[in-house]
C-alpha cells in the first residue's frame, strides 16, 4: 500500500511557528509533523510515500534527505502554486498507478485511528473513497446516511446542501484521514485548485460508494493551531498516543 501526505499548506493558522518554516516542520516534543505521520504510515506497513510541498519546500526536501527518508522511499510532488487537497491528489496521481487502494493523510494531524481495519472496511464495502470521521464540534460537517454513504454538507449556519435525497442525514467531522481506489483517480474531473471534498460530494451525487469510518473510540488531535501543538506534546507526555 502506497501514501500521499498532504504538506503543502501555508500554515497560517500555526503562526509564528511557521514564520520560518513549513508546517510539516513544526515539532511537537522535538518531533516534526512529518515525522510523526512518516513513522506512523511505517508502523502500518507503508514503505512508498509522496508528500507535496510548496512554502518552505526546499526545507522539506533537506530534510527528508538529512535523516534518510526515515528509511521509506519518499517522493516529492512540488506545487508551484497550492493546488489544495483534491488538486495535490491530481498532480500527484501518477504515484499510485495500480489497483490497490491508497491512502491520504494531513500532516498536521496525529491520530490512533486503526488504519488495518479502516482499510479492512473499505474493501468489504467496496467503496470508492472512505473517510474517518467522528461525532465532535466542527463549523463543517460532512453529512452520511443510515449507511454511512456521503450525501452532503452544511459549513456554518449556511444551509444543508444534500447531493441526492435521503430521510436522514447525520452529521460528522470528517478528521482528515482517507482511504482511496485508484479508479477515483479518473473520475476526478475538477481542474486547478479544488478540494477533494467537492469530488467526492460529486461522485457521491451520481451514485458513487463514498463512505464513512467511523473514528470515534480514537485518540484524534488537529495540530492546525500553536495551542493544539502544545496540547498534543502533553498529551504525548500522557502516553494518549506513541510516536
Amino acid at each position: 500500500m502506497r501514501a500521499m501526505i498532504l504538506a503543502a499548506g501555508l500554515g497560517t493558522r500555526l503562526r509564528p511557528l511557521t514564520d520560518d518554516r513549513p508546517k510539516a516542520l513544526v515539532e511537537v516534543a522535538g518531533h516534526t509533523l512529518l515525522e510523526i505521520t512518516l513513522r506512523r504510515l511505517a508502523a502500518f506497513g507503508i514503505r512508498e510515500v509522496i508528500v507535496n510541498v510548496h512554502h518552505f519546500a526546499e526545507l522539506v526536501v533537506e530534510y527528508l534527505q538529512k535523516n534518510n527518508h526515515f528509511g521509506m522511499q519518499v517522493e516529492i510532488s512540488q506545487e508551484e502554486i497550492l493546488l489544495d487537497t483534491g488538486g495535490g491528489l491530481k498532480k500527484a496521481a501518477w504515484f499510485f498507478a495500480g489497483k490497490e487502494p491508497f491512502l491520504l493523510h494531513n500532516v498536521d494531524v496525529i491520530s490512533t485511528i486503526d488504519l488495518a481495519r479502516m482499510l479492512q472496511v473499505h474493501n468489504e464495502n467496496q467503496s470508492l473513497a472512505t473517510l474517518a470521521v467522528q461525532k465532535r464540534e466542527t463549523s463543517r460537517r460532512l453529512l452520511f446516511d443510515s449507511e454511512l454513504q456521503l450525501c452532503g454538507r452544511q459549513t456554518g449556519r449556511q444551509p444543508v446542501e444534500l447531493v441526492r435525497p435521503v430521510k436522514e442525514a447525520a452529521p460528522f467531522a470528517f478528521s482528515g484521514v482517507h482511504v482511496i481506489s485508484p479508479p477515483f483517480l479518473g473520475r476526478m474531473t475538477e481542474d486547478g485548485t479544488f478540494s477533494i471534498i467537492n469530488s467526492y460530494l460529486r461522485l457521491a451525487g451520481e451514485g458513487e460508494k463514498i463512505s464513512a469510518f467511523r473514528a470515534n473510540e480514537y485518540y484524534w488531535r488537529d495540530l492546525g493551531k500553536p495551542e493544539n501543538v502544545a496540547q498534543a506534546a502533553q498529551d504525548l507526555k500522557e502516553e494518549k498516543f506513541q510516536i
